[in-house]
């Protein structure tokens, strides 16, 4: 079971969540938070392994949360919340090492199915919403291109091609088709890639990606 808890300070929105997620047989809420001091005690006390943090909360606000969750010895999977007139707020949840962003009006149909997607270790890119998020911040952040450049220098020239196609968006299966190789390859590239920039996750990678490309 995928160990779930909904961090919102409306209640209308956390009971909906729990309805969705509690259709899905691999997947339990485990607990509710209201805001995030909250949603800090209720990790401890529960240990779930996906986290659905609202971004604005009263008090506790969803990107403190997310820093503090992050700096624990095994944190959850945290996935914020969001509408994109959030926008400002999604690099510093980014660099705090949540995996990815919901829209609130996600359908039904694809919440479930987005907490497998975290829980397996796998960063919520693809779909429309991180994508359009990371573009916004594209100009604003162009001038740290030379020094993600930098960085990117230490990656073979595969592993470079796997991080390009890791700040598309594509998950582990599309992107050994489209270079010819194996889903087990390329999960072993992408953690080489982690290690040797010393990032946390996949949207880290793509973060530093489109900072040297500027795209």
């Amino acid at each position: 079971m995928i160990r779930v808890l909904i961090v919102d300070d409306e209640a209308l929105v956390r009971s909906g969540l729990r309805l969705i997620l509690s259709a899905a047989e691999d997947v339990l809420v485990v607990a509710e938070a209201a805001d995030g001091a909250a949603a800090v005690a209720a990790v401890h006390r529960h240990r779930p392994d996906v986290v659905l943090m609202d971004v604005r909360m009263p008090g506790t606000d969803g990107l403190t949360a997310a820093e503090q969750l992050h700096a624990l010895p095994h944190p959850p999977y945290v996935v914020m919340l969001t509408t994109f007139d959030e926008d400002e707020y999604v690099h510093r949840a980014l660099r705090a090492g949540a995996v990815g962003f919901l829209l609130k009006d996600t359908p039904p149909t694809e919440l479930a199915g987005a907490v497998r997607t975290v829980a397996a270790g796998n960063a919520m890119l693809a779909p429309t919403v991180t994508r359009r998020l990371l573009d916004a911040f594209d100009d604003r952040y162009a001038g740290r291109a030379a020094a993600a450049g930098a960085r990117l220098d230490v990656l073979t020239d595969r592993e470079r091609e796997v991080a390009d196609e890791v700040a598309e968006g594509r998950s582990n299966a599309e992107i050994a088709r489209r270079l010819g190789t194996t889903e087990a390859t390329v999960k072993t590239h992408v953690s080489r890639i982690l290690a040797k920039l010393g990032l946390d996750n996949r949207v880290q990678a793509a973060i530093l990606v489109r900072d040297a490309t500027h795209r």
